[in-house]
């Protein structure tokens, strides 16, 4: 469906309480609630996005200092809420989650944008779309990671998902001074056909960019983002294709995980990182 078809009209918000919370300590990861939590979001996203990491906010967004799109009206947000805290200032963790029934009351999956995602749209199970992810700056250790995936393992159990996909950001918009990490991800974890997104052609940056076995594999490892490492570590695998993302001076890559590779092994992992942040 083109943008020009797409009704723009005001859409009433939707937030799904069916998810039950879960807690840690003094962590707590639920959907949101209400529209208090999602303004705390999207105050937290442009916290990170465009304070912390010089995004360029639209002039609507830098007059509210929040991070927001015709999106957020539609989809789940994840959130991570340090008890501790009150008011705004206890979400520290968030994440957007796209079904395929609101992105078809949006029109398309934002992914679409950058990719060509029509095998992922096209899978006959249920897919979800992950993004927009951050933590607080305050709150950024293993125990507010480790409860981030546990609310996505939680969600995709409760909504029977089989397949997650999304964009994941590597700092920076020149290819050549990432083409470790590119061409690591393109080379180790490139989708197979079925699964394999491709960047759009007129944004489309070759990931393929040195040959193999002529750099440091483990260096170009360590230089890929947390976020990314961990798809991959859930059994995930990256388009063809990156793209370069102006607004957010990021190189973007698609990222696909089927949720049948998700096993126990991947999330004691997670289990480990909270124990020894604590």
């Amino acid at each position: 469906m083109s943008s020009a078809a797409i009704d723009r009209s005001p859409t009433p918000r939707r937030f799904d309480s069916s998810l039950p919370p879960i807690v840690a300590g003094d962590l707590e990861v639920r959907l949101a609630r209400d529209e208090a939590d999602l303004d705390a979001a999207q105050a937290l996203r442009y916290r990170v996005f465009y304070e912390e990491m010089a995004a360029k906010p639209t002039p609507e967004m830098e007059a509210q200092r929040r991070d927001l799109d015709d999106f957020d009206a539609l989809c789940d947000h994840l959130l991570v809420v340090d008890r501790r805290r009150t008011g705004a200032a206890s979400i520290v963790g968030t994440y957007r989650l796209i079904r395929r029934s609101a992105a078809a009351a949006y029109g398309r999956f934002y992914s679409s944008a950058e990719y060509d995602i029509s095998r992922l749209e096209n899978w006959p199970g249920e897919v979800l779309e992950v993004g927009r992810s951050c933590v607080d700056a305050s709150a950024r250790n293993g125990a507010t990671m480790n409860m981030l995936w546990r609310g996505i393992a939680t969600y995709i159990s409760h909504f029977d998902i089989e397949m997650l996909f999304g964009c994941a950001s590597l700092p920076g918009n020149d290819p050549k001074r990432l083409a470790l990490p590119l061409s690591y991800l393109y080379q180790k974890h490139l989708a197979p056909p079925e699964l394999r997104a491709r960047a759009l052609p007129e944004r489309y940056v070759d990931m393929n960019l040195l040959p193999a076995g002529n750099y440091d594999a483990k260096l170009a490892e360590r230089m890929v983002p947390p976020l990314i490492k961990g798809y991959l570590r859930l059994g995930g695998f990256v388009g063809d294709g990156a793209v370069i993302d102006t607004q957010f001076n990021t190189i973007d890559v698609c990222v696909v995980v089927k949720t049948d590779l998700v096993t126990e092994k991947y999330f004691r992992h997670y289990e480990r990182a909270q124990r020894d942040a604590e």
